[in-house]
């Protein structure tokens, strides 16, 4: 139970109470206007993870670069999976290429993810407990922006509540969805494996699917982080990468089915000696009998020809 309490103390030290200071900083300066602070927030996030962003694009450019080689792979040891992964796991190391590196951003944005809907929960409900228990949050060393007076919050923000679901009640969730499906379709890296293709495919449709599903009960200000934080992503990998395999969006089964012939492997000079000499061999032998055959026909012929002169 200790380590259960020292973690969450750990949690609510490193990462509630900053994003919370931070958020109000933000609603201060943005006008009392906490939709724009929530847009804010998100770009500062968007711009501390840039490095991580850009090695991740990277990484998956690399890999994706790296598809040809790996056909090769499995082609030449076709049958056998654990030689497979080992020579895989061997070309991507010796080309600098660190698989796990692609998860990086994804793996910082989903301790942000759960600690701003914590936030948002302690910071646009205005209960009078809540606002007891969010004041004691609140660092007493920032004096140069007011956000003690700050609460409680603005919660309008266009057509929205940001502390209550989507009244629409489909805008927030479609673009939860449809951002979500283009950021995945752009960062999807083709795969020589159908079945690990199939997986891919699948997680394409369903990841937009269940968060759009979720942001139908969440608080209206969780959606639209995670909606600006697509489309900065969207715009990062666009001047990094390119659009990638984003066209066409929907790709006719042929196109989809249709991938780069794989490169011929050059057979080993002592495997093809061993096992094409044999054949090659007999070859010529029958070559050889057949000749002999038509020419042993043919002398009678022209002896005929001669005597009969």
């Amino acid at each position: 139970m200790e380590i259960f309490a020292i973690f969450g103390d750990l949690w609510r030290e490193i990462i509630i109470r900053p994003m919370l200071n931070t958020l109000l900083v933000l609603y201060v300066l943005c006008f009392a206007q906490m939709g724009v602070a929530i847009i804010a927030f998100t770009v500062l996030v968007r711009v501390v993870t840039i490095p991580l962003t850009v090695r991740q694009l990277r990484q998956m450019r690399s890999m994706t670069g790296l598809q040809p080689k790996v056909r090769e792979i499995q082609e030449r040891y076709a049958g056998d999976r654990q030689r497979i992964s080992q020579e895989t796991m061997r070309l991507y190391r010796e080309s600098g290429v660190n698989p796990i590196g692609c998860l990086g951003p994804l793996i910082v944005q989903m301790p942000i993810l759960i600690g701003l809907f914590r936030v948002l929960i302690q910071t646009l409900f205005n209960n009078p407990e809540d606002l007891v228990n969010l004041s004691d949050k609140l660092y007493s060393w920032i004096t140069f922006v007011p956000i003690h007076a700050a609460v409680p919050v603005n919660n309008g923000f266009l057509w929205m509540d940001l502390s209550r679901p989507d009244p629409s009640p489909i805008v927030m969730p479609v673009l939860v969805a449809v951002t979500t499906w283009v950021q995945q379709k752009m960062t999807q890296m083709p795969s020589p494996d159908p079945r690990q293709q199939s997986s891919q495919t699948m997680m394409l449709w369903m990841m937009p699917i269940f968060l759009g599903a979720f942001s139908l009960g969440w608080p209206s200000g969780l959606p639209l982080y995670w909606v600006v934080s697509n489309l900065i992503g969207i715009g990062i990998q666009y001047f990094i990468t390119g659009w990638g395999p984003l066209f066409p969006l929907f790709p006719r089964r042929g196109e989809e089915e249709s991938e780069p012939a794989p490169s011929v492997v050059a057979p080993d000079p002592q495997e093809s000696s061993s096992d094409g000499s044999d054949n090659t061999n007999r070859e010529n032998r029958r070559r050889s009998r057949r000749a002999g055959a038509r020419s042993s026909r043919r002398r009678p012929q022209r002896g005929r020809g001669r005597n009969t002169k």
